[in-house]
């Protein structure tokens, strides 16, 4: 098959991007080295889902070192940099992904990934495995399985798993403590206001700032926001995670009552219409709307459509929406996530941990892909403390290691006071 790139040429500009990061991603390339030597992938023929940015090149070089033949799209329409797809093609790596697609592109290069007839999937959302069990169950039936990265993908997969749909097992990356204690929190927490201050320029000290969500992402932005000197408000439905804002120091409230006091709202459930109709019409004028999420359900985009009288592109990735009354909101990246639209994604020493996992993981799937059941599976606690202690050793951080008789003590019961 013939890779589907935006342009060929901007190859050499794409291996620099990809030295770059692997100059922060220690553990991977430790993997990578294990892999050249041992081929535990070999002759496996894989299909990728996933953003496609110069770290996760890095990923799908080290199961190329490992044996397999990786077809790759993207996970999202506007997340692909393009010099990157041009590296990853010109070593001979399927790449169907370009900055800018339209839906039907965006749905076409998944399809193309799924005629090449994966016997393991790699996804970022999910929308590969729907698409495989929506309208390719035959093919579902022979794959070995599959690893999820992120929140979103992996709520979809559960609910399949209840429904009793899935075809192959799934391992869920996502849910290493490598992955979302580092990637969710630091990764998104960071990359997200980079997105946010390269789109607009704005300075975040002072500024009310609406976090919707406060799971490890929410945590994560709305920690770097208090640091950049931001008024940080979390809305949260869930009562425990919404008690752990409140004792964290955040002011804790309703979109409804936030919708009047933020000067930036940022969403990042992995939820549908976040932001409406009826918050949009209480907003300040000058409101700035951003999504961390995974797809772009969470900003309401057909109310701010239908509310808005005139609408206009001001920068590359914010759009004026003008009302009736003449208040106007700014909309940052259509609403697709803003980390990886207007930035670059996270910073590699995160995605060091986040790609290792998966990498174990395909490795994992392969070597047991008779034994394991059609289900959602954790990563192996194995891998994921594997991984930290990997990171640790290429941080040169030493730690503390136990005697043998704390050890016997911490696996008994009789001895107490």
């Amino acid at each position: 098959m013939k890779s589907l790139i935006k342009d060929p040429s901007l190859y050499k500009k794409g291996l620099e991007q990809i030295y770059w990061a692997e100059r922060s991603m220690p553990v991977l390339l430790k993997i990578r080295e294990r892999f050249s030597k041992e081929k535990p992938l070999k002759n496996v023929k894989i299909g990728a889902v996933l953003h496609v940015t110069k770290e996760t090149a890095v990923l799908i070089r080290t199961l190329v070192a490992g044996g397999a033949e990786v077809h790759l799209a993207g996970s999202n329409p506007l997340s692909t940099q393009d010099d990157v797809a041009a590296a990853l093609a010109s070593e001979g790596v399927y790449v169907c992904a370009w900055r800018g697609q339209s839906s039907e592109e965006y749905w076409s290069c998944i399809d193309n990934v799924i005629k090449s007839s994966p016997e393991i999937v790699v996804d970022d959302g999910a929308d590969l495995h729907g698409r495989i069990h929506m309208k390719h169950p035959d093919l579902g039936r022979k794959i070995f399985g599959g690893t999820e990265e992120t929140t979103t993908g992996v709520i979809r997969l559960r609910a399949m798993e209840r429904e009793g749909v899935l075809l192959y097992p799934v391992i869920a990356v996502n849910n290493a403590q490598t992955k979302y204690l580092f990637d969710n929190r630091y990764g998104t927490g960071q990359s997200t206001i980079d997105g946010i201050l390269r789109a607009t320029n704005i300075l975040l000290a002072g500024k009310t700032v609406v976090v919707a969500g406060y799971g490890w992402v929410g945590r994560g932005i709305a920690m770097r926001l208090r640091g950049m000197g931001a008024r940080v408000v979390i809305v949260e439905p869930d009562p425990i995670k919404a008690l752990e804002a409140y004792m964290d120091g955040y002011y804790v409230t309703s979109m409804s009552k936030a919708a009047e006091i933020g000067d930036i709202f940022i969403t990042a459930t992995g939820n549908i219409d976040v932001i409406r109709k009826e918050h949009m019409l209480k907003m300040k004028d000058g409101a700035i709307l951003a999504n961390a999420g995974h797809f772009n359900v969470e900003v309401s985009v057909e109310d701010l459509e239908r509310i808005a009288v005139r609408k206009r592109v001001i920068r590359e990735y914010v759009t004026e929406y003008t009302l009736e009354d003449g208040r106007r909101l700014y909309l940052l990246a259509e609403g697709r996530l803003v980390n990886l639209v207007a930035a670059e994604g996270h910073p590699s020493e995160v995605m060091d941990m986040s790609f290792a996992n998966q990498a174990l993981s395909i490795e994992y799937i392969f070597i047991n892909r008779d034994r394991l059941e059609k289900k959602v599976y954790n990563v192996p606690d194995e891998i994921d403390r594997n991984v930290a202690l990997l990171k640790l050793e290429a941080l040169g951080v030493e730690i503390e290691r136990l005697t043998d008789r704390q050890i016997k003590y911490l696996n008994q019961w009789a001895e107490g006071t």
